[in-house]
């Protein structure tokens, strides 16, 4: 029966003696070793506050010194990378257009500027070929300051011809032949029949070339006589001319 009341008594007195247990430790954590234990805890607070920037000035030290020197490093390449850049292209750019003159060389190509080609403003020559049989070649060279139109195809009169040759239309090119300064434009001319059916076949001794303005048929200007070969040059009723191209062997294609 002793034994019984004893246990119960333990029983009844274990809370009591737990609860002064938790006492004597909440005394205790006025003392040195709990609060030792305590000041361990705020060591990773400044962790959690980080992003606050509130933290203790021992842990906010080194984050604020890594963070001053790494921003100056880029922010110091990224304006010396964009002054470079910023210099080089305008520079570059510049240099461009004052040195390759591309404004220039648009202005002198704009129709408004350019000027008719004709003999006032142009070297002609008029040259029989070998081949095609029976050709010549009229060669028109710009000896002008300005850029010239080649316009439709050359109008010739051999000695004291009354009648004009036709173009062949199907040499007529997809826009006007223009001549910068020093440049040739080409036009072909069939003399005669290969095979002798073209009529009143003569020879002449004389050739005037006369060019057109911007509307078919119209005065172009100043004509020109290029010299022919001493022997003359022989045609028949067949004489047919191209349109003015840009390129010899498009002229002689025909």
């Amino acid at each position: 029966m002793r034994t019984l009341h004893t246990r119960r008594t333990a029983r009844l007195f274990a809370p009591a003696i737990a609860a002064l247990a938790a006492l004597s430790l909440t005394a205790c954590e006025d003392g040195t070793g709990t609060k030792d234990e305590g000041a361990s805890a705020p060591a990773s607070s400044p962790v959690t506050a980080q992003p606050g920037k509130t933290g203790s000035p021992a842990s906010d030290s080194p984050a604020g010194s890594a963070g001053g020197t790494t921003p100056s490093a880029p922010s110091g390449s990224s304006g010396s990378s964009g002054s470079s850049g910023s210099s080089g292209s305008s520079g570059s750019s510049g240099s461009k257009a004052s040195d390759g003159g591309t404004k220039d060389d648009a202005d002198a190509f704009a129709p408004e500027n350019r000027v008719l080609c004709n003999g006032s403003n142009t070297k002609v020559t008029a040259q029989p070929v070998p081949r095609p049989l029976n050709h010549m070649l009229i060669t028109v060279t710009n000896t002008g300051s300005k850029v010239c139109d080649l316009t439709y195809y050359p109008v010739l009169r051999f000695d004291e011809m009354q009648w004009a040759p036709s173009a062949a239309k199907e040499t007529q090119p997809q826009a006007v032949t223009t001549l910068a300064p020093g440049e040739s434009g080409y036009a072909g001319v069939l003399l005669s029949a290969a095979d002798g059916s073209g009529d009143g076949g003569t020879t002449a001794k004389k050739l005037t070339v006369a060019f057109q303005g911007r509307t078919p048929n119209s005065d172009g200007g100043a004509s020109a006589t290029p010299p022919l070969p001493a022997k003359g040059v022989y045609y028949d009723s067949s004489l047919t001319v191209t349109y003015w191209q840009s390129d010899m062997d498009d002229a002689l294609a025909w």
